[in-house]
């Protein structure tokens, strides 16, 4: 992909409005030339890093916190999936979408578990990256219509929550979209905790828990944190409060 290949409609900044932070992550420094060319003409994107390898990309999203990382699938080891699980831990309310070679069931359902919010293939059109960034950064899980696509992998998305759901809270991994630290979250607030609340039990700050906060409405699309136990109570992720 080059950024002579792009011709879709440019779009300005409006007044006031903040642009699309978003890191890039690939090993090559051809492809992330290109990529960041092609978003230096949206006025309302700004490439704020680059990495080319998984501790380098942990210290750039820690020092820039973009919106939306675009993560390389086969990142030199430990991987572009793994890395994605790390900072994901770090950064939980950031979209990373994953760019893959060629269509791979197991990495799309690997990528699913580590809470990523697309998963897309390095062939896509520039426009279309551009509209897909786009999405994800405004709270859009694309991932879920990946999958509802592919049969196999929504069946084994489904097997994996019908075990949670046997062996109960205390199965880990929790499956994705949520986190275990969401989960567990969540698990607190069902219980009728603040903010501040859940940030002493769990020995974090309440700037943590709202950013966690953020990432669970934006992954369950819903609009405050008692939709979002409702839903999590009614996917048996977290168990009804005790009287």
């Amino acid at each position: 992909m080059s950024a002579m290949e792009y011709s879709g409609p440019e779009r300005r900044r409006r007044p006031g409005e903040e642009r699309t932070r978003i890191l890039i992550v690939d090993d090559h420094v051809l492809f992330r030339v290109g990529i960041a060319q092609i978003l230096s003409k949206e006025g309302d994107l700004e490439v704020v890093g680059e990495a080319a390898d998984s501790r380098s990309a942990m210290d750039v999203a820690l020092e820039t916190s973009p919106n939306v990382i675009l993560m390389d699938l086969s990142l030199p080891s430990p991987g572009g999936i793994e890395t994605t699980q790390r900072i994901k831990r770090e950064l939980p309310s950031v979209a990373i979408i994953v760019l893959a070679v060629a269509e791979d069931e197991d990495a799309l359902f690997e990528a699913i578990k580590a809470g990523a919010a697309a998963f897309i293939l390095k062939d896509i059109s520039p426009s279309d990256l551009v509209a897909i960034i786009r999405r994800v950064s405004g709270g859009e899980y694309l991932i879920n219509d990946k999958v509802f696509s592919q049969p196999s992998v929504a069946s084994r998305v489904l097997k994996e929550f019908r075990e949670l759901a046997v062996y109960g809270h205390e199965a880990a991994p929790i499956f994705a979209p949520l986190s275990p630290r969401e989960v567990e979250i969540l698990d607190n607030i069902a219980q009728g905790m603040t903010n501040k609340q859940v940030a002493y039990q769990l020995s974090i700050s309440e700037q943590t828990v709202k950013n966690h906060m953020s990432s669970i409405l934006r992954k369950l699309s819903v609009n405050d944190r008692t939709q979002a136990v409702v839903y999590a109570m009614r996917q048996g992720w977290i168990k009804m409060p005790e009287d």
